[in-house]
């Protein structure tokens, strides 16, 4: 009994400590520090309204926007609230299927070639909001054509929007689809 009120107690000091002073200090830092990406990493429209994040993969499917990596989140693409992937393996039937309608539709707008995997199969979150910049320049002549645009603005846009290696040795470059989009929808 005389072990039972020390360990409430401590209980008790951890739950402030860890449960309250640790994480208010850590999310002051993060506002301080990185407000922007502390805040969700919004991006704004013309008139400075919200309109999406930039960690978030968005559903575009007009021809004239580059597509996103598939979603498999979800009752729908890209729901937030469900993040995760099918957790279908490689040799499933019903992911090769998936995999292999999602090539065909690519393969019936114009695609010629090797397409990546990013455009064809969903990431383990399903919210991925990048593609590889191999990716986003297959989609280059759909978009082109309809916008009406020259193939050599959208290869600079696509450049443009490339970020590379995070501290120059970490990851792969990729393309943010929705902030490559709204470049477009500026540029028109």
């Amino acid at each position: 009994m005389k072990d039972i009120r020390p360990a409430i107690l401590l209980f008790i000091i951890f739950t402030i400590i860890c449960g309250g002073i640790y994480p208010a200090i850590v999310t002051g830092v993060a506002y301080a520090l990185f407000p922007k990406q502390s805040a969700g990493s919004f991006i704004a429209d013309k008139s400075g309204k919200e309109i999406a994040s930039t960690l978030i993969g968005q559903p575009f499917s007009d021809p004239k926007y580059f597509w996103p990596r598939p979603s498999a989140s979800g009752d729908f693409g890209y729901n937030s609230m469900a993040s995760g992937g099918s957790n279908s393996g490689p040799t499933n039937p019903d992911y090769l299927k998936t995999v292999g309608d999602r090539v065909k539709a690519l393969k019936d707008t114009g695609v010629t070639g090797t397409v990546p995997a990013d455009l064809v199969q969903a990431s383990a979150s399903g919210l991925d909001p990048h593609i590889s910049p191999e990716s986003a320049l297959l989609q280059v002549p759909r978009v082109a054509k309809v916008r009406g645009v020259s193939e050599d603005i959208l290869i600079k846009a696509v450049a443009e929007a490339t970020v590379g290696r995070q501290l120059g040795f970490l990851g792969e470059p990729r393309v943010n689809v929705l902030a490559l989009n709204l470049m477009l929808d500026r540029v028109k």
